[in-house]
């Protein structure tokens, strides 16, 4: 891909504790009449500049991106892919998040007032996010989301941790609902190796039982990762860790992931339409998820969910790239 020196720019933010590296320049333009032929694009000729952000010395295993396109439709202000240590994901609301605190606070788009609306055409469909504004600084994020359904009420899954039955949800990706105390672990940060073990066991072992694909969108299809629920801390209705892509440890609540957990609870009837549920992560962060209408995917009952948190811009970077660098992207773990 670089034959000479090259220049890479980013910024970067986080949501949650989850970092997210949004490419700002470096990137040629990506061909595609849509988001999904992008990233088909992105993957097939420019996938070194993910391995070079993502990975180490630059990144690390457990680093999140962002790139920005020209939208596909008339109602968004931007396209955006978002990447990891393993490749691309369908959507991210943490990203989502951040992406668009950074936008409104760095002025690359212009807001007059308290609240902003922005418009994102993700791969897995159209998002619309809305800020709130206090004196240039943005207080709060909250996205519609993509459609979100319960694909499977319970997997029968073989692990080292036993027997398991799992629901399988979509929220923008689609993950396996796995509890904490089936394995005998406790969310928290000195049991991340078990939890990262036990979360791509259950990820692997339900790959192995059940095809996953969207009944409408057949490109979007596998599990992307494990939600472990756990009990709470006060003020919280949920706790969990999101274990994705190849082991990546996700620091914040996961916006699609709370996505898909409130639409297992608002299915098995735990979870009413406009109820809030704060859902904490392994670093105490918090999002806050609603539904806001039900209505129906193809053949399944599905629900619109509301997600908001709160994003913070973390460091504007230039990076080097060197072509004779023989250690230019990889990982240790």
């Amino acid at each position: 891909m670089f034959s000479g020196r090259r220049t890479l720019t980013t910024i970067d933010a986080h949501a949650g504790g989850e970092p997210l590296r949004i490419v700002t320049a470096g990137l040629p333009p990506l061909p595609g009449a849509t988001i999904l032929e992008r990233r088909a694009a992105m993957l097939a000729h420019f996938d070194e500049l993910r391995r070079i952000l993502m990975w180490e010395p630059r990144g690390h295993a457990d680093m999140y991106g962002a790139i920005l396109t020209p939208p596909v439709t008339e109602q968004a202000d931007y396209g955006v892919l978002f990447m990891h240590n393993e490749g691309y994901s369908t959507m991210c609301g943490h990203g989502i998040i951040a992406l668009t605190t950074m936008l409104i606070e760095t002025g690359m788009f212009p807001v007059d007032g308290a609240r902003a609306e922005i418009g994102y055409d993700a791969p897995a469909g159209f998002i619309a996010a809305r800020a709130e504004l206090d004196r240039g600084r943005v207080t709060q994020v909250a996205f519609t989301n993509v459609p979100s359904l319960v694909y499977h009420s319970g997997v029968e899954i073989e692990t080292r941790y036993g027997v398991l039955s799992v629901p399988v949800v979509f929220g923008g990706a689609f993950y396996a609902l796995a509890e904490a105390a089936d394995a005998g672990l406790r969310i928290g940060g000195s049991r991340v190796e078990e939890l990262i073990d036990y979360g791509m066991a259950v990820k692997r072992a339900v790959e192995e039982r059940l095809e996953v694909a969207h009944p409408q969108e057949p490109e979007l299809r596998g599990i992307y990762g494990t939600i472990i629920c756990d009990t709470p801390s006060a003020g919280a209705d949920g706790r969990n860790v999101t274990i994705f892509a190849d082991g990546e440890v996700d620091r914040s609540p996961c916006g699609t992931g709370t996505a898909a957990r409130i639409a297992w609870l608002h299915a098995t009837g735990q979870l009413a339409n406009g109820q809030a549920f704060v859902h904490e992560s392994i670093t105490g962060a918090r999002f806050t998820g609603r539904v806001l209408e039900t209505t129906t995917v193809a053949e399944y009952a599905a629900v619109i969910p509301e997600i908001a948190g709160r994003g913070f811009i973390t460091g504007f970077h230039t990076f080097v790239v060197e072509p004779d660098d023989p250690l230019g992207g990889f990982l240790v773990r």
